[in-house]
């Protein structure tokens, strides 16, 4: 009988085994191969930790290795509205990483814990003393006993699926790998309302382009391929794709669409809802809602402590969704781009 078993070993899961390994009997289940040639499972993500993220880990006072980081680093951002034919570049900077060897280089910190990559859940039941979770590795299906579950399993997970009904907005997050035809620095955010309400990228890393969007589920892939074609104009040439990976992604409209659990079931990081609803960065939330239920298990009600420890992290979503009003509004956008405010010229 374990105490806890932790479904997912993103930056949530990592961290909370991380932080909780040592004082409980915790096994930590993560679809992830650690072998990076080898696993059947990357999550679309353009990998680069935002100043938010950074923040996350300067806290925990962590410092990525080097063979963590990509090439090249980047210190801004190419505003790109395909509408309006307009590009404005802010300065930005984000830690440009290999997100599977960032993810594994998080795993790696845990001790204590039980960590079994490579597997997948295919169930979790209400057991007489606590829950039974059913997984497959390599062929071979599994069974444990806890007393807790932590959904910490994104956005299609399988502990909010199957124990609630609070529902959130979800998006197809949709990417490609290219050869690069140059390898200068970028990192490009599209904007086309008529084909999303969110945001495309662009960037590159170690010698390749990453293209990739998030599109409302019906017709995402339709979606994708329309956005590619007007992106041309900008100098994307999306020939030939080497590489294409699609996952759901979370963006909440509401924080009513955020569940923290009940009755020793939690969710942490994306699983629950926390994530930035303007730009879709998740590890700083990961990480910190990770940090919130570990502090909570420390008292006897963990939910309420969880929740009141969530508080802030509510409040910061709830201003990043004023901050995506201006953002995916078109007129708003345009206003903003137009006025150049914070901007910065590209001398060529």
């Amino acid at each position: 009988m374990r105490d806890v078993i932790i479904i997912g070993g993103g930056p949530a899961g990592a961290t909370l085994a991380r932080l909780i390994g040592q004082n409980h009997n915790v096994l930590l289940i993560d679809k992830k191969s650690s072998d990076e040639s080898k696993t059947t499972f990357k999550k679309p993500c353009g990998g680069l930790i935002a100043p938010d993220a950074q923040r996350a880990l300067a806290r925990f006072q962590l410092e990525i290795p080097t063979e963590v980081l990509a090439n090249p680093q980047l210190f801004a951002v190419k505003t790109i509205d395909l509408q309006a034919r307009r590009v404005t570049h802010y300065q930005r900077f984000y830690l440009n990483v290999n997100r599977h060897r960032f993810d594994s280089w998080l795993l790696s910190l845990v001790k204590g814990a039980d960590v079994i990559d490579n597997a997948r859940v295919q169930k979790i039941e209400k057991s007489k003393h606590g829950y039974r979770v059913s997984f497959v590795r390599e062929g071979t299906v599994h069974i444990e006993e806890t007393r807790m579950i932590v959904g910490a399993d994104g956005a299609d997970s399988i502990v909010r699926k199957t124990f609630f009904k609070r529902k959130i907005r979800q998006y197809m997050a949709i990417q490609q790998f290219f050869n690069a035809s140059e390898t200068k620095p970028l990192y490009a955010s599209l904007f086309d309302h008529t084909l999303t309400d969110s945001y495309g990228w662009g960037l590159i890393k170690d010698g390749e382009l990453i293209f990739g969007a998030a599109l409302p589920l019906s017709d995402s892939r339709k979606n994708f391929e329309m956005l590619k074609e007007r992106s041309r104009l900008y100098g994307f040439d999306c020939d030939a794709p080497l590489v294409t990976e699609a996952c759901l992604v979370n963006s909440p409209r509401s924080i009513r669409e955020i569940e923290c659990g009940t009755d020793n079931i939690f969710l942490i990081g994306e699983a629950a809802g926390f994530i930035s609803p303007s730009s879709l960065e998740g590890i700083s939330y990961a990480m910190d809602s990770a940090l919130a239920l570990a502090r909570a298990m420390k008292n006897k009600d963990i939910i309420k402590s969880y929740r009141s420890n969530c508080r802030k992290l509510k409040v910061k979503i709830l201003l990043k969704q004023c901050k995506s009003i201006i953002l995916y509004t078109p007129l708003l956008r345009k206003l903003v781009m137009i006025s150049k405010i914070d901007s910065i010229e590209i001398v060529e």
